[in-house]
């Protein structure tokens, strides 16, 4: 019988064995503990794994992982190339990323923020009504998540735009594709939406330069990851009056420490990390159909390809 593990330092992996374990009768699954014995396994089902876990594990062939990022995986010592790395595509999380960016999206638009601050002063007030015309948005990466992401903002009658480092074309969205085609994506942009990846070459790529390109009274949205945000140029960009304001769910340093200027900033909304939770239920179908698939030899789709970094 083919052996699997799991291995985790961010979740319990016994939560994870037993419906992994009921969804692949055919195969028996170990848990992997840091102070155990090596489990000689050929795969390995991880989320944050010990960062020793490729040294003491020189016999594996592949490593699926329970989430869509693989950046912090990619960086563990003793990871050799020939280890296939297979990503979760989804698992739940694209319809909680589209909620989480339509919320941030019509509080902007529709000024609920500031009907929440007229609540708080018992006053009467309506604001002028909204033209979607003038709230274009623009979603970075069209993986599985961003576009899910695009097509439901594009639902509600906003102009949406995608940008992706490839020709992805994504029906009902304006597409941008490149390098050559970022700066007019982001001249178009009001409120910018990041779902990026996070590699070498888009770590930092919200900067004060890229942010300072969208339109007056930006809006940012960032739900990928915390290092592709240069913190201190969106405070600057925020209060010179460029941008209005920022949803951000994820950070350089998470927990964000005591006394971030974030925590208190007037124009900052900042949630836990919460944007996009993998579910079990959902990750469990998606990751043990792909390891059937990859034990009969067949393509697995998620297959991480090293040289772009997801």
């Amino acid at each position: 019988m083919k052996a699997i593990f799991a291995a985790s330092s961010g979740l319990n992996p016994d939560d994870w064995i037993a419906p992994l374990q009921n969804a692949l009768p055919e195969v028996e699954f170990y848990n992997w503990t840091p102070d155990g014995p090596s489990v000689g396994a050929e795969i390995a089902i991880v989320w944050q794994p010990p960062v020793d876990l490729f040294e003491r594990e020189p016999g594996l062939q592949a490593v699926f992982n329970l989430g869509a990022g693989v950046d912090a995986l990619l960086r563990l010592p003793g990871l050799r190339k020939n280890v296939a790395i297979v990503r979760l595509e989804d698992g739940g999380m694209a319809v909680q990323m589209a909620e989480y960016a339509i919320y941030a999206l019509i509080r902007a638009s529709r000024q609920f923020a500031e009907y929440q601050r007229l609540q708080a002063q018992e006053q009467w007030l309506p604001q002028p009504d909204i033209r979607r015309a003038d709230w274009s948005v623009g979603v970075m990466g069209m993986g599985v998540m961003g576009k899910r992401v695009a097509q439901a903002i594009a639902s509600l009658g906003y102009p949406v735009a995608g940008w992706a480092r490839s020709g992805k074309q994504v029906p009902g969205i304006d597409n941008y594709a490149g390098s050559g085609h970022f700066d007019a994506f982001l001249k178009r942009t009001r409120v910018l939406v990041n779902t990026l990846p996070l590699t070498p070459e888009t770590t930092g790529i919200l900067n004060r330069q890229t942010l300072g390109l969208l339109q007056p009274g930006a809006h940012l949205i960032n739900m990928a990851r915390g290092e592709h945000l240069v913190e201190e140029d969106l405070l600057a960009l925020l209060d010179n009056g460029h941008m209005h304001g920022a949803t951000l769910d994820v950070f350089q340093q998470e927990p964000l420490p005591a006394g971030h200027a974030f925590w208190k900033h007037p124009n900052i909304t900042v949630t836990p990390h919460i944007a996009g939770a993998t579910l079990l239920e959902e990750a469990v179908s998606q990751v043990s159909e792909k390891i059937r698939q990859f034990l009969r030899g067949e393509s697995v789709t998620g297959l991480v390809l090293r040289e772009r970094g997801y």
